[in-house]
């Protein structure tokens, strides 16, 4: 099988590149990426693989993504904007960085042939209401611009897919944590601790509530449905059933820190949010996939403390 990952230098694509490497011998990679947020480090343990080429291109050049797709069978497209939050001060970054991306990588595969498309969507689509249990079937109603253009790059695979015969498997991710992340809450709260031991500033009242899953389990979701996965285009959501406040995920980071709690004053901005766009509850409904065999191994906590303790480590 030869696979392209568009965006395989960074933190998701470096965790595909090493499942598909290590799981399926006669796999074929090639990574495709700009490094604007993505890093070689991340894919250096396989040098000199033959199986592998890193490519340095951009997705918006379609012409040339074009040429770099002929013969592949299966393209998973992780490539967007990943700081979630830089919207608030740079409005059009999800567009540029996500649903632009989108769209050329979209047309590149229709031209050079590409099979199927896996693409990585996420919670932010469904928008925000409160405990409702949300389904893969409920309302898209996104109150950032990184859910409008998740949505925007839903759309455009479903068009794709009836109008070319690309199949198209969706998949939206709560949060997604683990090794080599470079944002997210519990990679600034590092960040922060470890330039200030005594300090950490809390976006929001700190009782934002969200899952949060390991990067192993979002792998072996994906790579799971697209093994026993038929139809030419499906939907699901990849979650835990539990949740964690972002002021539990603040306790985590100075313990894995090895911190006093009471030594470091915590200083929380006020608000039932984050930014602008954040949504405070998400409560996803993973039941579909669970139902074809897949479990996480981790739950939200584990998850969070198994990433931090990744990212404590290297920064110590």
């Amino acid at each position: 099988m030869r696979y392209a990952i568009i965006g395989g230098a960074g933190f998701i694509g470096s965790h595909f590149v090493d499942a598909l490497l290590a799981t399926d011998p006669s796999s074929e990679i090639v990574v495709v990426d700009n490094f604007s947020s993505g890093t070689r480090g991340h894919l250096i343990q396989h040098s000199g693989n033959p199986r592998l080429r890193i490519l340095e291109e951009d997705a918006l050049n379609t012409v040339e993504l074009s040429r770099i797709l002929v013969g592949v069978e299966k393209l998973i497209l992780l490539a967007s904007n990943p700081d979630i939050a830089r919207a608030v001060t740079e409005p059009r970054i999800d567009f540029d960085q996500g649903t632009r991306i989108v769209e050329s990588t979209v047309e590149a595969s229709r031209i050079a042939g590409v099979k199927r498309i896996i693409f990585a969507s996420g919670s932010g689509v469904y928008g925000e209401v409160g405990d409702t249990l949300l389904a893969e079937t409920s309302p898209l109603n996104p109150i950032s611009t990184y859910g409008a253009s998740k949505i925007a790059g839903e759309t455009l695979l479903t068009a794709y897919s009836y109008m070319f015969g690309i199949e198209a498997l969706i998949f939206r991710f709560a949060n997604v944590v683990g090794s080599r992340q470079t944002h997210g809450v519990g990679f600034d709260f590092i960040k922060r601790l470890t330039a200030d031991p005594t300090h950490l500033r809390v976006l929001g009242d700190g009782f934002q509530s969200k899952s949060y899953i390991h990067v192993s389990d979002v792998v072996s979701a994906v790579l799971l449905m697209d093994r026993i996965t038929s139809k030419p285009i499906d939907c699901f959501n990849v979650s835990t059933t539990d949740r964690i406040t972002v002021n539990e995920i603040a306790d985590l980071a100075i313990q894995c820190l090895n911190l006093e709690l009471k030594s470091v004053n915590i200083q929380r901005t006020g608000g039932d949010r984050g930014w602008n766009g954040d949504v405070p509850l998400v409560i996803l409904d993973s039941k579909k996939i669970r139902d074809l065999g897949w479990t996480p191994s981790m739950n939200s906590a584990e998850a969070m403390k198994s990433a931090l303790t990744s990212m404590a480590g290297l920064i110590n």
